[in-house]
């Protein structure tokens, strides 16, 4: 009944913990393909290749199915992962719809025409690969009309945050805000685009400002996952181990995300 958490580092162990927390009967088997990260300096094509060798590796692991906690995969290979790749008995599902739910506040079901929501003016801060592909606007226009997103690539913070670097990585994150604000001086809302960011989430919160609504993506998916879960028992795959796999070495990614989550995490090779 193993369900595949998949993340090119360390970032989706914010959503590992989040799922965790919400379904504890449930194993979990995480894969970091930390040899390769991160991915969102990547082209797309480099990424949906990655991804699909991930992918592949946690079906061996016995999930059926795949969570991408990772934007940049999300974002520049799961359409094209469902569309020509996934076998029919699994499934691989990304990290955008939550947050389109979130916003929209629409059930992704919901096929209805775009209509105006509450929210005009978002921010999104994400990987140069994810801002490039435009996913999160395109699947924001099928649901909403009249909102304007200024997105801002955050070139540097993946980095920062997985080698632990946290004065680096809080001044990273102050000076990507700064540039956002050139472009947009009020947004009222603020995307967190990358299972990274959320370790940063109350800087993010001080240098946006109190009234903007910052959304992160942990518990969104979590609960998201748990409906889907509810609605499709048979896709908890037939593994009975949780565990931590990882492209990289083992002891140092051990370490890194033992920093990361603040409790012991042991990864093997993959």
């Amino acid at each position: 009944m193993a369900v595949g958490v998949f993340d090119s580092g360390l970032g989706g162990l914010t959503v590992l913990d989040a799922v965790s927390r919400r379904l504890p009967e449930v194993p979990f088997v995480y894969f970091a393909d930390s040899a390769h990260a991160p991915y969102g300096v990547r082209d797309a094509d480099d990424v949906y290749n990655l991804t699909v060798s991930a992918t592949e590796r946690l079906f061996d692991a016995g999930c059926d199915l795949v969570v991408l906690a990772c934007n940049t995969a999300s974002a520049a290979a799961l359409r094209r992962m469902q569309e020509a790749w996934v076998p029919r008995d699994k499934r691989v599902l990304g990290v955008f719809v939550p947050l389109i739910e979130a916003l929209t506040e629409r059930q992704w079901g919901d096929n209805s025409p775009p209509r105006e929501v509450a929210v005009k003016h978002v921010a999104l801060f994400a990987t140069p690969a994810t801002v490039r592909s435009r996913a999160f606007q395109r699947e924001l226009a099928f649901r909403a009309i009249g909102v304007d997103v200024e997105a801002q690539a955050c070139g540097g913070l993946v980095d920062a945050i997985e080698e632990g670097d946290m004065i680096l990585a809080e001044a990273l994150v102050r000076s990507h805000v700064d540039a956002l604000k050139r472009k947009m001086p009020d947004p009222q809302a603020a995307i967190l685009g990358c299972t990274h960011y959320p370790l940063m989430q109350e800087i993010f919160q001080d240098a946006l400002g109190a009234d903007v609504s910052v959304y992160s993506q942990a518990d969104l998916v979590a609960e998201s996952l748990a409906d889907y879960l509810k609605r499709h028992p048979d896709k908890l795959g037939h593994g009975q181990e949780s565990g931590f796999l990882t492209t990289g070495d083992a002891q140092k990614v051990s370490r890194h995300a033992t920093q990361f989550l603040r409790r012991k995490i042991s990864f093997d090779a993959a």
